[in-house]
């Protein structure tokens, strides 16, 4: 526990207005934001971005199962995160079948 220096109230472990995420937390926050709302799997994070906002979070899912699994149809979503981990905004980027994820183009 802390203890408030202008109150002297003790906060416990509550974060700070100008305490600001750390990136792992920030990524933790998106991927869940994107399970979430997709009810998808999620493969993992592929990226992690500041913004003037906050967090910028690329997030891959798995968007249909098929047999052979090498055959499955991935996504990658971002996920925008403010500075105390709320969603603001989310979107697909793309989809693709698995192994043919980064052709080095951007789209």
């Amino acid at each position: 526990m802390r203890t408030d220096h202008d109150t002297g109230a003790t906060t416990g472990r509550r974060k700070q207005p100008d305490q600001e995420m750390t990136t792992g937390q920030a990524a933790q926050a998106g991927l869940k934001h994107v399970a979430d709302l997709t009810g998808n799997e999620t493969v993992g994070i592929v990226s992690v971005e500041p913004s003037d906002q906050g967090w910028v979070i690329g997030v891959e899912t798995v968007e249909e199962r098929r047999v052979p699994s090498s055959t499955d149809v991935l996504a990658l979503y971002t996920a925008d995160i403010d500075l105390d981990g709320g969603l603001l905004s989310y979107r697909r980027v793309r989809r693709y079948s698995r192994g043919h994820g980064d052709d080095g183009t951007t789209s």
